[in-house]
């Protein structure tokens, strides 16, 4: 065994697949992405909360909005881990894991009221799109077409959740 594989992790050892694109590329995207899926996750979360403790005037279709909206973002996790698989990297293990590595804020209120839920949502999925973006950047430069060509469809159902929710505030101050 030669000394650079003796200082590859355990994981690196067993689970490493071997890219075409650079080391430094897979580990840049894989973070990247993996990053994306702990939002993911968080987002989701968020969104069934807000989806099972609605009330109000406007219950019913918020409530299968946010529905649909928790069905497009855990629909993406199993997709972008894999991807990470695939660059030969690892992707994330726990509840913890996610926690450490995630950006969007939990809500852990008791109460929330409606208007302030779709507000709440509305600036969550604007900060996601943007990180879609910048991975999206990340794949690019490192030729990642694959992981690119991932993030495109995500990223329009990104944009439709961001247009959905701000429709729903036009009339509260959330231009």
């Amino acid at each position: 065994m030669t000394l650079k594989e003796k200082t590859r992790t355990a994981a690196q050892r067993q689970l490493g697949l071997r890219s075409d694109l650079s080391p430094d590329a897979t580990r840049d995207v894989a973070a990247g992405l993996n990053r994306l899926l702990a939002d993911t996750f968080a987002l989701y979360l968020k969104t069934k909360n807000f989806h099972w403790h609605l009330s109000g005037p406007h219950f019913r279709d918020y409530h299968l909005m946010l529905d649909d909206h928790a069905g497009q973002l855990i629909a993406m996790t199993d997709p972008l881990a894999e991807r990470v698989r695939k660059l030969g990297q690892t992707t994330l293990r726990s509840v913890s894991d996610i926690a450490n590595r995630q950006s969007i804020l939990d809500n852990d209120a008791d109460y929330v009221d409606p208007s302030d839920m779709m507000a709440e949502l509305l600036a969550d999925n604007r900060q996601f799109l943007a990180e879609q973006r910048r991975v999206h950047g990340l794949c690019d430069s490192a030729a990642d077409v694959a992981s690119a060509s991932l993030l495109e469809n995500s990223i329009d159902e990104a944009e439709t959740r961001v247009w959905f929710l701000f429709e729903i505030g036009r009339t509260a101050t959330l231009r």
